[in-house]
């Protein structure tokens, strides 16, 4: 991934207030800036502690949204890694394409479902790079949409460099050569017809930040929760985003960047939500929500909340609960460990019926069973959950087939949220 590879630095405390994004030029044959590639940094250190590569895509793309390409890249083109979770939940479309490049890292296995995604981002008319190409890549079946391919020199032999343009270049194909670090390399790449250039000989990496709105993670969770309905109350969406700042800040930002090319500037969260569009507000909230939420945590907490939600809702057509929603019980039950604070806390930041408040604080409630079920299935207490199923006359089978559903709905919800680190 990209030519930005700093000496790790002794970690220093971080304002959790201040977001950073790092940012390296790509020049053309003439050494003018085409555009920058981004960089998920974490501190004011020209260095970083490596993420997942899901997590650094989906925070560079968030410290875009937030700060604006024209301001990141100076109205030049934006080079953005991307792993398949961001191509396939299209992500990436939330900025515009006459600046996004899409940049497809070497760690991306070109299957139907990538495909696919390309597809949808050359019809929308976005720019294609497939990053460290190397020869005979197994990316090859992706070069029909490619626009740009990104060659690392110090990967192959110099005999190689040249061969990579005849082989791989074309009319409407350009080569990139990276990790550029001497006069002599560049004149022999472009010599050997490379379009684009990168690397230290140009210039290293320059941190760029912007400050955060600190940010109520309650109202993250309740965001989740509210798009993952099959109807958006376009009020109840639009109280939960005025009730937080940081959100206002970001959904107002956002739409009155160059992105949309409004006439006008939005004035409000309702006009800004309506100009938006539900499906658009629906991808918007899961990235922002998601990372915001489930910030420095490991993955398969969040994943195992909306699994657990999932499970229970799927219950409801099951049992008598009157209006109690289910859902909020297996998405609040692990919340403590979340957001690493006794789950009394985490209540008092919610305001919920009383039945499921008892569940969630281990007290006597009606609804207790169907907590009962979530977790005697998660231990594989296969006898109790034969036994609570007979006392609530669930057929057995049926939450089983429950729990599977509710694992699908979930990874697909979540969109595979950054693995553990």
């Amino acid at each position: 991934m990209s030519s930005a590879n700093p000496t790790p630095a002794p970690e220093t405390p971080v304002n959790p207030c201040l977001r950073f994004v790092a940012r390296q030029p790509i020049l053309t044959v003439d050494e003018q800036v085409f555009g920058y590639e981004l960089f998920f940094r974490d501190g004011i250190e020209d260095y970083f502690r490596l993420p997942s590569k899901d997590t650094a895509s989906r925070a560079v793309l968030d410290t875009s949204l937030l700060m604006g390409l024209d301001v990141l890249c100076d109205s030049r083109r934006a080079f953005l890694n991307c792993t398949r979770d961001t191509l396939l939940k299209d992500y990436v479309t939330l900025l515009p394409s006459r600046q996004a490049v899409v940049e497809i890292l070497e760690s991306v296995a070109p299957d139907d479902l990538v495909k696919a995604a390309c597809v949808r981002l050359k019809e929308a008319g976005y720019v294609v790079a497939l990053d460290d190409f190397v020869p005979d890549d197994p990316r090859i079946p992706l070069l029909e949409f490619a626009d740009v391919i990104k060659v690392d020199l110090k990967a192959m032999q110099a005999s190689e460099i040249p061969c990579m343009t005849k082989k791989y270049g074309g009319n409407t194909r350009r080569l990139l050569a990276e990790k550029v670090e001497t006069r002599e390399e560049f004149e022999v790449c472009k010599k050997a017809g490379y379009f684009y250039f990168q690397g230290y000989f140009f210039r290293r990496p320059e941190l760029l930040q912007a400050r955060e709105i600190p940010a109520n993670r309650f109202n993250y969770l309740r965001l989740l929760q509210l798009v993952s309905k099959p109807e958006v109350e376009p009020r109840e969406l639009e109280e939960i985003i005025k009730g937080e700042a940081s959100l206002c800040y970001r959904l107002l930002r956002y739409l009155n960047s160059a992105a949309f090319g409004f006439s006008r500037e939005i004035q409000s969260v309702r006009h800004a939500l309506a100009m938006l569009g539900e499906r658009e507000v629906r991808r918007w909230i899961r990235l922002v929500a998601t990372l915001g939420a489930a910030e420095r945590k490991p993955s398969d907490l969040v994943l195992s909340a909306l699994v657990r939600a999932r499970f229970c809702e799927l219950l409801a057509s099951k049992l008598p609960h009157a209006e109690s929603d289910l859902f909020l019980i297996g998405l609040l039950s692990m919340m403590d460990a979340i957001l690493e604070v006794p789950m009394g806390v985490v209540l008092e930041g919610i305001s919920l019926e009383r039945e499921i408040k008892a569940v969630l604080l281990g007290q006597e409630s009606r609804l207790s069973p169907v907590y009962q079920i979530m977790v005697s299935q998660e231990d594989s207490d296969w006898s109790r959950l034969n036994q609570l199923c007979k006392e609530l006359k669930i057929p057995e089978a049926f939450a089983l087939d429950a729990r599977w559903k509710a694992m699908e709905w979930a990874h697909e919800m979540t969109s595979s949220l950054p693995a553990h680190e």
